[in-house]
């Protein structure tokens, strides 16, 4: 397995990326290689500095960063030497098996999308995160943000590739898929709601057990949560500042320490050709190492080619 990592993505790259490098050596599997992607000198530098001498590292020189402000697309397209088009590049081409990156996040969209492709059969890909349950586990929640004008078809096939995430990279046989509403009657909701409420009903592609309402998402109710990408973006921020005040106020305990980002890593995008995960800008070198882990798993679990043969019968 080769995992790529993008060096010089983050609010604080290179400095936490590279901080990460020893904290994942010693998690990943002694087969792995870790390719990063970055300033080549930077790179080096730091690893002599820090007494890493690892068969297992590959550094690719790219010297080029498409910054937080940039447009996606047009840097994308013009930032040929930069290390989010590289990384794509080398993945594209089968040389890593996967690829993430704390850095530009519609740049890594442009990049899994127009670089490697969705999956032939899917709509629009995914993004998706996992919010702790009170009584262990995770819901994942899909979609964040990747796709905020959502039609039903959309999120009926979110709830079909939720599943299979579910499935094949947390182990949850049979997973249970909700609709993410304002109350748990089949007339609630907005006609986008409604009208994938009608589609998923009397589907036999996955488990749907109905609405969900907000306060499900923390509870054992079910283990995917469908939603649009800006009912998602917004749920998931609300989250992640009520964890924030609570920190500062002096509130976590056991259950609410789960909710810090850092542990969770980022987001992976389901649905294209390739392992592809997101990290948060503001990512530390703990949550660039998870970034990273989670990756590895995503990368491990075949996700994509369960997605693919499972597109065969799709519908049906």
């Amino acid at each position: 397995m080769r995992i790529g990592l993008d060096v010089s993505g983050g609010d604080f790259a290179p400095q936490s990326t590279l901080e990460s490098i020893p904290l994942l050596l010693r998690e990943l599997p002694k087969e792995d290689q870790l390719v990063l992607f970055g300033d080549e000198e930077q790179i080096q530098n730091y690893l002599q500095s820090a007494g890493i001498n690892e068969a297992r590292l590959e550094v690719v020189h790219a010297p080029g960063v498409i910054e937080m402000g940039d447009s996606p697309l047009k840097a994308f397209q013009q930032k040929k030497d930069s290390s989010i088009v590289i990384g794509f590049e080398w993945l594209r081409k089968g040389k890593i098996d996967g690829f993430a990156s704390a850095g530009n996040s519609g740049a890594m969209m442009v990049g899994s999308v127009y670089a490697i492709n969705t999956i032939p059969g899917v709509i629009r890909p995914s993004s998706a995160v996992m919010v702790p349950k009170l009584d262990g586990g995770n819901n994942i929640i899909m979609d964040v943000g990747t796709n905020p004008d959502a039609k039903p078809d959309v999120l009926y096939q979110y709830g079909f590739l939720g599943a299979l995430y579910a499935r094949y990279v947390l182990g949850i046989n049979n997973p249970r898929v909700g609709l993410l509403n304002i109350g748990q009657e089949e007339k609630k909701g907005n006609l986008l709601v409604q009208s994938a409420f009608l589609l998923m009903k009397e589907t036999t592609d996955y488990n749907f057990i109905g609405n969900v309402e907000g306060r499900d998402l923390f509870n054992d109710r079910a283990d995917v949560v469908i939603t649009d990408g800006f009912t998602g973006n917004v749920v998931i921020k609300q989250i992640q500042a009520m964890y924030r005040l609570m920190e500062k106020r002096g509130l976590l305990d056991d259950y609410f320490s789960r909710f810090n980002y850092e542990i969770h890593g980022g987001s992976p995008i389901i649905g294209i050709n390739g392992a592809v995960v997101i990290g948060h800008g503001i990512s530390s070198p703990l949550a660039i190492k998870n970034m990273m882990l989670l990756l590895h798993n995503v990368a491990m679990s075949g996700l994509n080619d369960q997605i693919r043969n499972a597109m065969a019968n799709y519908g049906q």
